[in-house]
């Protein structure tokens, strides 16, 4: 788990220097293909900066924002909003590693810092814990051979970007090297 020092760290790591002008475009970076995801199984990439980790998941039911003939694929940022730790997925029926008492209703992410926790099938609505608001959800877009990209980020900005709960989602362009295809994916 990363805490809010080593996040804070990381995001600042890389900033753009000598007085280049932040990038305004989210980079289209390849993920994977449908054909190789298994229902509530993860995926991990980098997106859209090398140093923030995300989460692919084919939740297996149809999901808000979902992609896929069952509109059952999302993907988050993996950075939870209450103060920058990672958080884990977890399928339905499981329990996190942190906490055996709590079993996941839905698939899910929940947070081992501080207990937030994460709708998958609801845009990543908050479900209980200290985070203010849901973690955002990476774009995606799906080509006819099956091939699933990253392509932007919806609103709030991720944590440590911008002003909290902003809307402003170039701000996620900042503070870091921007994924490449050869970077960021992983097909």
């Amino acid at each position: 788990m990363v805490g809010v020092a080593a996040m804070a760290k990381s995001v600042t790591n890389g900033a753009a220097g000598g007085g280049a002008a932040a990038p305004t475009t989210f980079p289209k970076i390849l993920i994977a293909n449908i054909s190789s995801l298994k229902d509530n199984v993860p995926v991990t990439f980098n997106y859209p900066l090398q140093n923030e980790p995300s989460l692919l998941v084919k939740v297996g039911q149809t999901a808000e924002g979902g992609i896929g003939p069952n509109n059952d694929i999302v993907a988050f940022s993996n950075i939870c909003q209450h103060l920058g730790c990672i958080y884990g997925f977890q399928a339905p029926g499981t329990s996190p590693p942190c906490n055996s008492s709590y079993v996941a209703k839905q698939p899910m992410g929940y947070c081992c810092c501080h207990g937030s926790q994460y709708d998958f099938l609801e845009g990543a609505k908050v479900i209980g814990g200290p985070a203010p608001r849901p973690v955002p959800m990476v774009k995606l877009e799906l080509d006819s051979s099956g091939n699933i990209y990253a392509i932007g980020m919806d609103p709030p900005v991720i944590y440590g970007h911008g002003s909290p709960g902003s809307t402003d989602v170039t701000t996620d362009l900042q503070g870091g090297t921007l994924v490449t295809a050869t970077s960021g994916g992983q097909a």
